[in-house]
């Protein structure tokens, strides 16, 4: 069973903040501006509560979120090369945010948008209605996330989407995560990835090709620390700063080349531990895709502590399709149509071990 309570804090931009709330305590912030995660309170093994999210000192500081803490991000999370794709033998330009590229939706993705929040007996939906050409995309989008968080620690998020004209869709939430609660950086975390292989990235961060993970820093398919991984020398690693990259995850059916989207089951792909907190983050999702990004831009970023973020303070798990898969082969599975519903499930399942 799932209790929502909605939060009466409104600012005079419109922003609001809900809560989710289950018998245990636990409890998860929403905001309204970006349909952003703000606080995720959860206790450790002892007992003790600490927010396992980054994040801003104040709601309305997420009105810029360079970082793109907490919210979620579209039409197209992850990069598109040069803004540029073909659709149906139409050129089309989207808005490029990092450097020539486009990036998780653009300067006014959806992750600076305020949603409509609707109460649900679930749990709390969020609507948005984005319009035909913002950020350059085609077609007005009607798009849902619903949030639940159960009585086991799952916040579970539901997506769904239309469209009245061809569109690329490739929403995700950009969580970051901290399971010790802030008191140190995540090198000490302990990553499992369900998958055998990885996007290799060029210098901009565009995916090049597929590669094995076997024999790399990128092999995650045992539980491992971040922190010594990202000491290898890797030539990967060193042309992310980290960790930036999409895992493929193991499918029950392989996107065919011309094809639409193909409905994946929902099922657990990875895994992280906080030894010294005791936390275990558990992540499902229905999509193909995994991007694991190891905060390595967050130096100097003002949060809401009275110290800036340094690298490596948070790590994101954001579940997608492959990053510039409108320039592949593959790219109908990422096109939504009209008469179509774009169906998209990710949890989170937060928990301690003893």
């Amino acid at each position: 069973m799932t209790h929502f309570t909605l939060s009466h804090t409104t600012t005079a931009d419109g922003i609001q903040l809900y809560t989710l709330r289950n018998h245990s305590g636990m409890r998860v912030s929403i905001s309204n501006l970006g349909a952003s995660m703000i606080n995720w309170w959860a206790p450790d093994r002892y007992g003790r509560e600490a927010d396992i999210l980054l994040g801003f000192a104040r709601v309305e500081d997420y009105r810029h979120n360079p970082a793109y803490f907490g919210a979620i991000v579209g039409r197209w999370g992850n990069r598109i090369a040069a803004g540029r794709f073909t659709l149906d033998g139409q050129p089309c330009q989207v808005d490029c945010n990092e450097g020539e590229n486009h990036l998780h939706g653009g300067t006014d993705g959806f992750h600076r948008q305020l949603w409509q929040a609707q109460p649900d007996p679930e749990g709390l939906r969020m609507m948005l209605v984005s319009p035909h050409g913002q950020a350059g995309f085609p077609g007005n989008v009607m798009a849902s996330v619903l949030y639940r968080l159960d009585e086991d620690g799952q916040l579970r998020i539901d997506y769904t989407a239309t469209t009245d004209a061809p569109t690329p869709l490739n929403l995700t939430s950009h969580a970051y995560f901290n399971l010790n609660g802030g008191a140190c950086d995540i090198r000490d975390h302990v990553i499992s990835i369900d998958a055998d292989a990885y996007l290799q990235v060029d210098a901009s961060l565009i995916p090049q090709q597929q590669a094995e993970v076997a024999g790399s820093a990128f092999d995650f398919r045992q539980p491992a620390p971040i922190g010594p991984r990202l000491d290898w020398p890797d030539p990967q690693l060193k042309l992310a700063g980290g960790f930036d990259h999409c895992y493929c995850l193991h499918t029950e059916s392989e996107p065919v080349a011309g094809e639409g989207r193909v409905a994946q089951p929902l099922r657990e792909v990875a895994t992280v531990y906080d030894p010294g907190s005791g936390r275990e983050l558990r992540v499902s999702t229905t999509e193909i895709g995994l991007q694991f990004y190891s905060g390595n831009f967050l130096a100097g970023v003002q949060g809401r502590g009275p110290q800036a973020y340094a690298i490596h303070d948070g790590f994101c798990l954001e579940a997608q399709a492959y990053p510039d898969q409108v320039n592949t082969p593959y790219q109908e599975a990422v096109i939504l149509r009209p008469g179509q519903v774009y169906r998209q499930t990710t949890v989170y399942r937060l928990g301690v071990r003893d």
